[in-house]
């Protein structure tokens, strides 16, 4: 079944930048594995992924352990200060950088083991008290701040739209994303690029894609229904 779910994703994702005129080897399918056992990421594996994300610290360093060293491993989950030492040298990416704190944190730490962290920004687009992030003005505050930073390099911004019935509604919530990217390149800060933007799940990946997104994080849509007992 996975496999089939995976097939079934990279045909749409496929088939969406045909219709839209987009390089599809520009958008990076990222299996969100979280709360999936091992043997089922290595059917995706075995398919021929190797873009894993996972929302827990715990998890991801678990699987990270046991599973094969070629695997990126996406942090998507909020990042408390506490735990970004785990992560150091094993997330090859970290999407959900939603403070200026946890930016002193990751640079501390990273800095003490001295190699570099790549991060994306996260901003809270619909602004939903029910989530993390930056806002698209409060990021704006932090950006002189970043191009200081030496072990830290922003390679995009990242955001988690509201759920919602009907895809199409998240178009403006993407846009506004890619639009807020722009403004930052044409600020021309040191460590800050804008090659990444981290947008669309298993109910809007489509739409994101139409918006600009590089990166799409598809869990249900591939593994099935989570359990979370």
């Amino acid at each position: 079944m996975i496999t089939e779910n995976l097939k079934n994703v990279k045909d749409k994702i496929k088939k969406t930048c045909e219709t839209n005129n987009i390089d599809s080897e520009k958008v990076r399918l990222i299996c969100v594995s979280k709360t999936k056992p091992e043997n089922e990421i290595m059917e995706c594996y075995d398919f021929g992924e190797r873009d894993f994300g996972e929302n827990k610290v715990q998890d991801m360093v678990d699987k990270y352990e046991h599973l094969p060293k070629d695997i990126k491993w996406h942090f998507i989950g909020h990042l408390q200060r506490n735990k970004v030492k785990y992560l150091v040298g094993k997330a090859y990416l970290i999407h959900s950088v939603d403070s200026r704190r946890l930016l002193e944190q990751i640079e501390k730490d990273y800095k003490k083991e001295g190699l570099t962290a790549n991060v994306l920004l996260e901003i809270n687009v619909a602004e939903e008290e029910s989530k993390f992030g930056y806002t698209t003005k409060s990021v704006m505050d932090d950006l002189e701040y970043i191009s200081t930073l030496e072990n830290v390099k922003v390679k995009g911004l990242m955001t988690v739209a509201p759920y919602t019935e009907n895809p199409n509604e998240n178009a403006k919530y993407f846009k506004k994303l890619r639009e807020l990217s722009v403004d930052i390149m044409d600020k021309k800060y040191d460590n800050i690029s804008m090659e990444f933007l981290s947008m669309g799940m298993t109910g809007d990946y489509e739409v994101a894609i139409k918006e600009g997104a590089t990166h799409v994080r598809v869990g249900t849509g591939i593994f099935g229904e989570r359990n979370y007992k």
